[in-house]
């Protein structure tokens, strides 16, 4: 069985994982796309299921449920390119090492823990899980108790998929993450915010367990004088109020410059109303708050600065207008920590001095736009600040290029993932170097004599 609760039943579970990639079934190239590739049917058959159950976690529109089914896209992407990846790696030598080869060659870690979020619950799991199972690796999966719909849908779709010795899924809350991360893994993997992100780094650090933290964190967005305002408008909404703004990548703040400001907001309204109506608790295409905790915790933002748009509220229904608010400042609530919801604040620059300092006094972000045409702009800002990833006249869709790593840095996230670096995350790149038997230079070894000249000569001293 492949869902579990009980702590006993964890500590059996991963023995008995140990023990089938003790076998080597896992190494095999042929096995791991056969289990790609029947993941990726078990995707498109709950397709219908997945969709119903973000609906019922997060309100999402059906539109936005496909953004969770459509990891088949990066799917098919590693099952392409695995043959290509797992292939050995040669490297140079250098004239001191000759004759003789050397390579980089990828193999599995072993038993991986994966922890996703509530946001995209099924995607931030699904995502990771095939690299590691294109790695080779066997992985136990930990959905959010936060999206029981969605775990539920998660729970049988692993259980037919895979033998629970090579993929297993454990439901649960806190106290089941808790006897998990009691163990001892070979990668740990977490989708989720900084505080609990703490948690989990802790508990590796007891076994000495790498780990790879996806947080999050405040993601300015630069909007400078030279713009199309409209397309940036347009831009804007989408990437911030998708999934009622509880998108890790979303935009978290505006920094406009001052002499657009008016027209930008007018802009952002107008759009506002074109995706949502008049009445965006009406709209079919509009996603709710995943819990009550959530919800009171947005609604306390509104407390400061005017609201520019929207800030209707219904706690019974965990509806959040799409809200624009102006007049906060930097030590604010909704200035202090990300606020992962539909709430976008609005803040001014005199000139872009003054933005790129206000960025860097801040934790390094997971993100960061910039709206510009100026090219000088556009290397000021991408030489002078730092993210983990950036959109230049666009937002999101920079994660969703394979061949680019996403994460984050500093206090956003450790390590990252995506495609090959998926792959790279979940495997160990043995260093290999083989040397022949037919010459032997006596140079390294004793009696040294004035060897040293020849050595300083190897090394690059004159």
């Amino acid at each position: 069985m492949t869902t579990l609760t009980a702590p006993v039943s964890v500590a059996d579970l991963l023995i008995s994982q140990r023990a089938y990639w003790a076998t080597g079934a896992t190494r095999d190239v042929d096995v791991r796309l056969d289990r790609l590739r029947a993941l990726r049917a078990a995707i498109v058959g709950y397709q219908a299921d997945i969709i119903d159950a973000v609906r019922q976690d997060l309100g999402r529109p059906e539109f936005e449920g496909y953004f969770e089914v459509g990891v088949i896209s990066e799917l098919d992407y590693i099952i392409k390119q695995l043959p290509r990846w797992v292939k050995p790696r040669k490297v140079s030598l250098p004239l001191s090492q000759q004759p003789g080869a050397a390579w980089v060659q990828p193999e599995p870690l072993g038993v991986a823990l994966i922890i996703g979020p509530w946001n995209y619950p099924f995607q931030l799991i699904i995502s990771p899980l095939m690299g590691a199972i294109a790695a080779g690796n066997c992985a136990i999966l930990k959905p959010s108790e936060l999206a029981p719909a969605t775990s539920q849908v998660l729970a049988r779709l692993i259980k037919t998929t895979f033998d629970p010795a090579h993929v297993a899924l454990v439901e649960g809350g806190v106290e089941t993450a808790q006897a998990l991360l009691a163990e001892k893994f070979d990668h740990i993997f977490f989708t989720g915010g900084e505080r609990v992100g703490q948690v989990v780094m802790q508990a590796a650090a007891q076994h000495l367990t790498p780990v790879t933290l996806e947080l999050g964190g405040k993601s300015p967005c630069i909007v400078d004088a030279n713009v199309d305002l409209e397309v940036a408008a347009r831009r804007i909404i989408w990437g911030k109020f998708l999934n009622a703004g509880q998108t890790c990548v979303a935009p978290d703040y505006l920094l406009v410059d001052e002499r657009i400001k008016d027209e930008l907001v007018g802009a952002l309204q107008q759009r506002l109303a074109s995706c949502y109506g008049d009445d965006p608790a009406q709209s079919p295409d509009y996603a709710r708050i995943v819990n009550d905790r959530q919800f009171d915790r947005l609604v306390s933002f509104l407390a400061q600065g005017h609201i520019l748009a929207g800030g209707d509220q219904e706690r019974s229904d965990r509806y959040l207008a799409p809200t624009l608010i102006d007049g906060v400042s930097w030590d604010d609530p909704v200035m202090q920590a990300e606020i992962f919801g539909p709430i976008l604040p609005i803040l001014t620059y005199r000139d872009l001095d003054e933005a790129i300092t206000a960025i860097n006094q801040r934790p390094k972000p997971l993100a960061l736009y910039l709206f510009s045409r100026d090219r000088k702009t556009q290397s000021q800002v991408l030489a002078r600040t730092s993210a983990g990833s950036v959109g230049i006249n666009d937002v999101i869709l920079q994660i969703a290029v394979w061949d680019m790593p996403f994460g984050g840095v500093g206090s956003s996230g450790i390590g990252n993932y995506h495609g090959r670096y998926s792959f790279d995350t979940f495997s160990n790149l043995k260093s290999v170097l083989k040397k022949p038997f037919w010459i032997d230079m006596d140079w390294r070894y004793p009696p040294y004599g004035d060897k040293v000249k020849l050595f300083r000569k190897l090394i690059g001293l004159s």
